[in-house]
Protein backbone atom coordinates (compact mmCIF):
# COMPACT_ATOMS: atom_id res chain seq x y z
CA UNK A 1 0.00 0.00 0.00
CA UNK A 2 0.96 3.66 -0.26
CA UNK A 3 2.08 3.84 3.35
CA UNK A 4 4.98 1.59 2.51
CA UNK A 5 5.76 3.34 -0.74
CA UNK A 6 5.63 6.98 0.24
CA UNK A 7 7.76 8.49 2.97
CA UNK A 8 5.97 10.08 5.88
CA UNK A 9 8.94 11.90 7.33
CA UNK A 10 7.36 15.32 6.85
CA UNK A 11 4.75 16.22 9.44
CA UNK A 12 1.64 18.14 8.55
CA UNK A 13 2.60 21.38 10.20
CA UNK A 14 5.07 23.30 8.08
CA UNK A 15 6.92 24.68 11.07
CA UNK A 16 7.67 21.19 12.25
CA UNK A 17 8.71 19.88 8.88
CA UNK A 18 12.18 19.16 7.66
CA UNK A 19 13.25 22.02 5.48
CA UNK A 20 15.37 21.66 2.41
CA UNK A 21 19.07 22.38 3.02
CA UNK A 22 18.83 25.70 1.22
CA UNK A 23 16.13 27.30 3.31
CA UNK A 24 14.47 27.50 6.67
CA UNK A 25 10.92 28.68 6.01
CA UNK A 26 10.64 32.31 7.02
CA UNK A 27 6.96 31.91 7.87
CA UNK A 28 7.97 29.90 10.91
CA UNK A 29 9.68 31.18 14.02
CA UNK A 30 13.44 30.57 13.98
CA UNK A 31 14.36 27.54 16.11
CA UNK A 32 16.00 28.28 19.42
CA UNK A 33 18.88 26.27 20.87
CA UNK A 34 18.23 24.31 24.04
CA UNK A 35 20.60 26.53 26.02
CA UNK A 36 19.29 29.79 24.56
CA UNK A 37 18.04 32.55 26.89
CA UNK A 38 14.40 32.29 27.90
CA UNK A 39 13.36 35.27 25.75
CA UNK A 40 14.84 33.60 22.65
CA UNK A 41 12.65 30.55 23.14
CA UNK A 42 9.52 32.51 22.42
CA UNK A 43 8.20 33.60 19.02
CA UNK A 44 8.66 37.35 19.37
CA UNK A 45 6.63 38.12 16.25
CA UNK A 46 3.66 36.07 17.47
CA UNK A 47 3.69 37.29 21.06
CA UNK A 48 4.84 40.82 20.24
CA UNK A 49 2.09 41.34 17.66
CA UNK A 50 -0.43 39.62 19.95
CA UNK A 51 0.39 41.91 22.89
CA UNK A 52 0.14 44.99 20.66
CA UNK A 53 -3.26 43.84 19.42
CA UNK A 54 -4.59 43.13 22.93
CA UNK A 55 -3.38 46.47 24.31
CA UNK A 56 -4.67 48.38 21.29
CA UNK A 57 -8.04 46.65 21.47
CA UNK A 58 -8.44 47.64 25.13
CA UNK A 59 -7.20 51.21 24.59
CA UNK A 60 -9.66 51.70 21.72
CA UNK A 61 -12.47 51.79 24.32
CA UNK A 62 -10.96 54.79 26.12
CA UNK A 63 -9.05 56.69 23.41
CA UNK A 64 -10.95 58.93 21.00
CA UNK A 65 -10.41 58.39 17.30
CA UNK A 66 -8.49 61.68 17.05
CA UNK A 67 -6.12 60.93 19.95
CA UNK A 68 -2.62 62.44 19.51
CA UNK A 69 0.26 60.68 17.75
CA UNK A 70 -2.20 58.64 15.72
CA UNK A 71 -2.89 56.33 18.66
CA UNK A 72 -6.63 56.73 18.22
CA UNK A 73 -6.57 55.77 14.55
CA UNK A 74 -4.23 52.84 15.22
CA UNK A 75 -6.14 51.37 18.16
CA UNK A 76 -9.54 51.78 16.51
CA UNK A 77 -8.25 50.16 13.30
CA UNK A 78 -7.00 47.17 15.28
CA UNK A 79 -10.31 46.83 17.13
CA UNK A 80 -12.37 47.05 13.94
CA UNK A 81 -10.29 44.40 12.19
CA UNK A 82 -10.34 42.02 15.14
CA UNK A 83 -14.10 42.46 15.58
CA UNK A 84 -14.50 41.29 12.01
CA UNK A 85 -11.91 38.52 12.11
CA UNK A 86 -12.22 36.80 15.49
CA UNK A 87 -14.79 34.19 14.54
CA UNK A 88 -13.06 33.47 11.24
CA UNK A 89 -9.80 32.96 13.13
CA UNK A 90 -11.54 30.58 15.54
CA UNK A 91 -13.13 28.50 12.80
CA UNK A 92 -9.85 28.53 10.89
CA UNK A 93 -7.95 27.21 13.89
CA UNK A 94 -10.36 24.29 14.20
CA UNK A 95 -9.96 23.61 10.47
CA UNK A 96 -6.18 23.63 10.84
CA UNK A 97 -6.43 21.14 13.70
CA UNK A 98 -8.52 18.77 11.60
CA UNK A 99 -6.34 19.12 8.50
CA UNK A 100 -3.23 18.53 10.61
CA UNK A 101 -4.49 14.99 11.26
CA UNK A 102 -4.54 14.15 7.55
CA UNK A 103 -1.38 12.24 6.57
CA UNK A 104 0.78 14.15 4.11
CA UNK A 105 1.22 11.03 1.95
CA UNK A 106 -2.54 10.95 1.44
CA UNK A 107 -2.35 14.38 -0.22
CA UNK A 108 0.54 13.17 -2.37
CA UNK A 109 -1.54 10.14 -3.35
CA UNK A 110 -4.45 12.34 -4.35
CA UNK A 111 -2.28 14.44 -6.65
CA UNK A 112 -0.90 11.40 -8.49
CA UNK A 113 1.97 11.10 -10.94
CA UNK A 114 0.34 11.25 -14.39
CA UNK A 115 0.28 14.47 -16.41
CA UNK A 116 -3.37 14.53 -17.35
CA UNK A 117 -5.58 17.56 -16.74
CA UNK A 118 -7.22 15.68 -13.88
CA UNK A 119 -3.86 15.49 -12.09
CA UNK A 120 -3.48 19.26 -12.32
CA UNK A 121 -6.97 19.64 -10.86
CA UNK A 122 -6.01 17.30 -8.01
CA UNK A 123 -2.81 19.28 -7.42
CA UNK A 124 -4.83 22.50 -7.19
CA UNK A 125 -7.33 20.95 -4.79
CA UNK A 126 -4.49 19.58 -2.67
CA UNK A 127 -3.00 23.07 -2.49
CA UNK A 128 -6.31 24.55 -1.38
CA UNK A 129 -6.87 21.94 1.33
CA UNK A 130 -3.45 22.28 2.94
CA UNK A 131 -3.58 25.11 5.47
CA UNK A 132 -0.05 26.44 4.93
CA UNK A 133 1.53 29.77 4.08
CA UNK A 134 3.46 30.48 0.90
CA UNK A 135 6.75 29.66 2.66
CA UNK A 136 5.62 26.60 4.57
CA UNK A 137 3.96 25.09 1.52
CA UNK A 138 7.31 25.16 -0.27
CA UNK A 139 8.46 22.16 1.74
CA UNK A 140 5.39 20.25 0.63
CA UNK A 141 5.99 21.27 -2.98
CA UNK A 142 9.61 20.19 -2.70
CA UNK A 143 8.51 16.87 -1.25
CA UNK A 144 6.02 16.40 -4.09
CA UNK A 145 8.77 17.00 -6.65
CA UNK A 146 11.07 14.58 -4.86
CA UNK A 147 8.28 11.99 -4.97
CA UNK A 148 7.89 12.38 -8.73
CA UNK A 149 5.23 15.05 -9.27
CA UNK A 150 5.75 16.99 -12.49
CA UNK A 151 6.90 20.61 -12.49
CA UNK A 152 3.46 21.62 -13.78
CA UNK A 153 1.77 19.88 -10.86
CA UNK A 154 4.14 21.52 -8.37
CA UNK A 155 3.48 24.97 -9.87
CA UNK A 156 -0.28 24.42 -9.79
CA UNK A 157 0.00 23.26 -6.18
CA UNK A 158 2.10 26.26 -5.09
CA UNK A 159 -0.07 28.86 -6.83
CA UNK A 160 -3.27 27.42 -5.33
CA UNK A 161 -1.82 27.17 -1.83
CA UNK A 162 -0.62 30.55 -0.51
CA UNK A 163 -3.86 32.08 0.80
CA UNK A 164 -6.45 29.59 -0.45
CA UNK A 165 -6.30 27.59 2.75
CA UNK A 166 -9.66 27.22 4.43
CA UNK A 167 -8.84 29.49 7.36
CA UNK A 168 -7.57 32.40 5.25
CA UNK A 169 -10.39 32.00 2.73
CA UNK A 170 -12.87 32.49 5.58
CA UNK A 171 -11.01 35.56 6.82
CA UNK A 172 -10.93 37.04 3.31
CA UNK A 173 -14.69 36.54 3.11
CA UNK A 174 -15.14 38.30 6.44
CA UNK A 175 -12.88 41.26 5.58
CA UNK A 176 -13.67 41.76 1.89
CA UNK A 177 -17.08 40.16 1.37
CA UNK A 178 -18.04 36.65 0.37
CA UNK A 179 -18.68 37.61 -3.23
CA UNK A 180 -15.15 38.94 -3.71
CA UNK A 181 -13.75 35.97 -1.82
CA UNK A 182 -15.41 33.65 -4.36
CA UNK A 183 -14.13 35.72 -7.29
CA UNK A 184 -10.58 35.74 -5.91
CA UNK A 185 -10.72 32.01 -5.26
CA UNK A 186 -11.90 31.12 -8.76
CA UNK A 187 -9.42 33.54 -10.40
CA UNK A 188 -6.47 32.08 -8.49
CA UNK A 189 -7.49 28.52 -9.32
CA UNK A 190 -7.74 29.46 -13.01
CA UNK A 191 -4.21 30.92 -12.88
CA UNK A 192 -2.94 27.75 -11.18
CA UNK A 193 -4.50 25.49 -13.82
CA UNK A 194 -3.38 27.62 -16.79
CA UNK A 195 0.17 27.82 -15.47
CA UNK A 196 0.28 24.08 -14.87
CA UNK A 197 -1.03 23.37 -18.37
CA UNK A 198 1.57 25.67 -19.96
CA UNK A 199 4.42 24.01 -18.07
CA UNK A 200 3.12 20.54 -18.98
CA UNK A 201 2.93 21.60 -22.64
CA UNK A 202 6.49 22.98 -22.50
CA UNK A 203 7.66 19.67 -21.06
CA UNK A 204 5.95 17.66 -23.80
CA UNK A 205 7.56 19.98 -26.37
CA UNK A 206 10.98 19.36 -24.87
CA UNK A 207 11.43 22.93 -23.62
CA UNK A 208 11.27 21.89 -19.96
CA UNK A 209 13.12 18.87 -18.66
CA UNK A 210 10.91 16.20 -17.07
CA UNK A 211 11.22 15.40 -13.39
CA UNK A 212 13.96 12.77 -13.00
CA UNK A 213 12.26 11.56 -9.81
CA UNK A 214 9.07 10.53 -11.59
CA UNK A 215 7.65 7.23 -10.36
CA UNK A 216 4.28 5.55 -10.63
CA UNK A 217 1.92 5.16 -7.74
CA UNK A 218 1.38 1.57 -6.58
CA UNK A 219 -1.21 -0.09 -8.75
CA UNK A 220 -3.33 -0.95 -5.72
CA UNK A 221 -3.40 2.59 -4.31
CA UNK A 222 -7.00 3.73 -3.96
CA UNK A 223 -7.68 7.16 -2.50
CA UNK A 224 -11.30 6.36 -1.59
CA UNK A 225 -10.35 3.10 0.10
CA UNK A 226 -7.53 4.83 1.99
CA UNK A 227 -9.93 7.54 3.15
CA UNK A 228 -12.52 5.01 4.32
CA UNK A 229 -9.87 3.02 6.16
CA UNK A 230 -8.65 6.17 7.88
CA UNK A 231 -12.17 7.12 8.97
CA UNK A 232 -12.85 3.61 10.29
CA UNK A 233 -9.63 3.76 12.30
CA UNK A 234 -10.60 7.10 13.88
CA UNK A 235 -12.56 7.16 17.11
CA UNK A 236 -14.54 10.36 17.51
CA UNK A 237 -14.42 10.64 21.29
CA UNK A 238 -13.15 13.07 23.92
CA UNK A 239 -9.56 12.13 23.12
CA UNK A 240 -10.19 13.06 19.48
CA UNK A 241 -11.55 16.45 20.54
CA UNK A 242 -8.56 17.10 22.80
CA UNK A 243 -6.15 16.13 20.02
CA UNK A 244 -7.84 18.44 17.52
CA UNK A 245 -7.82 21.26 20.09
CA UNK A 246 -4.10 20.80 20.78
CA UNK A 247 -3.32 20.65 17.06
CA UNK A 248 -5.49 23.73 16.47
CA UNK A 249 -3.29 25.74 18.80
CA UNK A 250 0.12 24.33 17.84
CA UNK A 251 -0.45 24.14 14.08
CA UNK A 252 -2.08 27.59 13.98
CA UNK A 253 0.90 29.43 15.46
CA UNK A 254 2.50 29.76 12.02
CA UNK A 255 -0.71 31.28 10.63
CA UNK A 256 -1.41 33.49 13.64
CA UNK A 257 2.10 34.98 13.87
CA UNK A 258 1.84 36.46 10.38
CA UNK A 259 -1.86 37.23 10.59
CA UNK A 260 -1.33 39.26 13.77
CA UNK A 261 1.69 40.96 12.23
CA UNK A 262 -0.42 41.80 9.19
CA UNK A 263 -3.09 43.37 11.40
CA UNK A 264 -0.46 45.57 13.09
CA UNK A 265 1.07 46.50 9.73
CA UNK A 266 -2.32 47.32 8.20
CA UNK A 267 -3.19 49.50 11.22
CA UNK A 268 0.14 51.33 10.83
CA UNK A 269 -0.62 51.94 7.15
CA UNK A 270 -4.01 53.39 8.05
CA UNK A 271 -2.36 55.59 10.69
CA UNK A 272 0.53 56.94 8.62
CA UNK A 273 -0.89 57.12 5.10
CA UNK A 274 -3.94 59.34 4.58
CA UNK A 275 -6.81 57.77 2.68
CA UNK A 276 -6.55 60.22 -0.22
CA UNK A 277 -2.82 59.47 -0.68
CA UNK A 278 -3.42 55.75 -0.37
CA UNK A 279 -6.20 55.90 -2.95
CA UNK A 280 -3.96 57.88 -5.34
CA UNK A 281 -0.92 55.62 -5.22
CA UNK A 282 -2.74 52.30 -4.82
CA UNK A 283 -6.09 53.12 -6.40
CA UNK A 284 -7.96 51.29 -9.14
CA UNK A 285 -5.76 52.70 -11.92
CA UNK A 286 -2.94 51.28 -14.01
CA UNK A 287 -0.46 53.24 -11.87
CA UNK A 288 -2.05 51.88 -8.70
CA UNK A 289 -1.95 48.35 -10.03
CA UNK A 290 1.73 48.59 -10.99
CA UNK A 291 2.57 50.23 -7.64
CA UNK A 292 0.82 47.38 -5.85
CA UNK A 293 2.74 44.83 -7.92
CA UNK A 294 6.06 46.47 -7.02
CA UNK A 295 5.12 46.68 -3.34
CA UNK A 296 4.07 43.01 -3.30
CA UNK A 297 7.40 42.05 -4.84
CA UNK A 298 9.49 44.07 -2.38
CA UNK A 299 7.56 43.47 0.86
CA UNK A 300 8.51 40.09 2.32
CA UNK A 301 5.26 39.35 4.16
CA UNK A 302 3.93 35.82 4.47
CA UNK A 303 0.53 35.11 2.91
CA UNK A 304 -1.29 35.38 6.22
CA UNK A 305 0.16 38.84 6.81
CA UNK A 306 -0.83 40.00 3.33
CA UNK A 307 -4.56 39.40 3.89
CA UNK A 308 -5.20 42.46 6.16
CA UNK A 309 -3.15 44.66 3.82
CA UNK A 310 -5.11 43.39 0.82
CA UNK A 311 -8.32 44.16 2.71
CA UNK A 312 -7.08 47.74 3.17
CA UNK A 313 -6.50 48.00 -0.58
CA UNK A 314 -10.06 46.77 -1.10
CA UNK A 315 -11.73 49.16 1.35
CA UNK A 316 -9.70 52.38 1.44
CA UNK A 317 -8.34 52.34 -2.11
CA UNK A 318 -11.53 50.82 -3.57
CA UNK A 319 -9.33 48.59 -5.74
CA UNK A 320 -10.34 44.90 -5.71
CA UNK A 321 -7.91 44.14 -8.52
CA UNK A 322 -5.04 45.57 -6.47
CA UNK A 323 -6.08 43.45 -3.49
CA UNK A 324 -6.04 40.34 -5.68
CA UNK A 325 -2.69 41.36 -7.17
CA UNK A 326 -1.14 41.89 -3.74
CA UNK A 327 -2.30 38.45 -2.59
CA UNK A 328 -1.14 36.61 -5.70
CA UNK A 329 1.97 38.52 -6.79
CA UNK A 330 3.49 38.43 -3.33
CA UNK A 331 3.70 34.66 -3.59
CA UNK A 332 4.49 34.43 -7.30
CA UNK A 333 7.46 36.81 -7.09
CA UNK A 334 8.77 35.69 -3.69
CA UNK A 335 12.53 35.19 -3.88
CA UNK A 336 12.38 32.36 -1.33
CA UNK A 337 10.15 30.32 -3.63
CA UNK A 338 12.48 30.91 -6.56
CA UNK A 339 15.53 29.87 -4.53
CA UNK A 340 13.85 26.73 -3.22
CA UNK A 341 12.62 25.72 -6.67
CA UNK A 342 16.14 26.31 -7.99
CA UNK A 343 17.52 24.07 -5.24
CA UNK A 344 14.95 21.31 -5.71
CA UNK A 345 14.94 21.20 -9.52
CA UNK A 346 18.59 22.12 -9.97
CA UNK A 347 17.57 24.57 -12.71
CA UNK A 348 17.23 28.34 -12.38
CA UNK A 349 15.33 28.52 -15.67
CA UNK A 350 12.64 26.20 -14.31
CA UNK A 351 12.36 28.28 -11.13
CA UNK A 352 12.00 31.55 -13.06
CA UNK A 353 9.07 30.11 -14.99
CA UNK A 354 6.88 30.64 -11.93
CA UNK A 355 6.92 34.48 -11.94
CA UNK A 356 7.25 34.69 -15.74
CA UNK A 357 4.04 32.72 -16.29
CA UNK A 358 1.94 33.88 -13.36
CA UNK A 359 2.59 37.63 -13.03
CA UNK A 360 1.13 38.57 -16.47
CA UNK A 361 -2.02 36.60 -15.65
CA UNK A 362 -2.30 38.26 -12.25
CA UNK A 363 -1.95 41.76 -13.76
CA UNK A 364 -4.55 41.08 -16.47
CA UNK A 365 -7.08 39.72 -13.97
CA UNK A 366 -6.31 42.55 -11.53
CA UNK A 367 -6.95 45.14 -14.24
CA UNK A 368 -10.19 43.39 -15.18
CA UNK A 369 -11.38 43.35 -11.55
CA UNK A 370 -10.63 47.06 -11.17
CA UNK A 371 -12.66 47.74 -14.28
CA UNK A 372 -15.77 45.98 -12.97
Amino acid sequence: MADQQISTDTPASCCGAKATPAVTPSCCAPPAAADAPVWKRYDLMLWGSGVIIVLSYCLAFVLPHDAPLGLGVFTHAVREMMNLMWWGILIGMVAVGLIDRVPRQFVIGIIGRDQAFSSLVRAVLGGVLLDLCNHGVLMVGAKLYERGASLGQVFAFLIASPWNSLSLTIIIGVLMGWGWMFVFLVASLVIALITGMIVEALERAGRVKPNPNRIDLPADFNVVAEAKAGLRATTFDAAFVRDVAQRSVSASKMVLRWLFFGVVLAALIQTTIPTEVFATWFGATLLGLLTTLIAATIIEVCSEGSVPIAADLMTRAAAPGNAFTFLMAGAATDYTEILVLREVTGRLKAALLLPLLTVPQVVVIGWALNSV
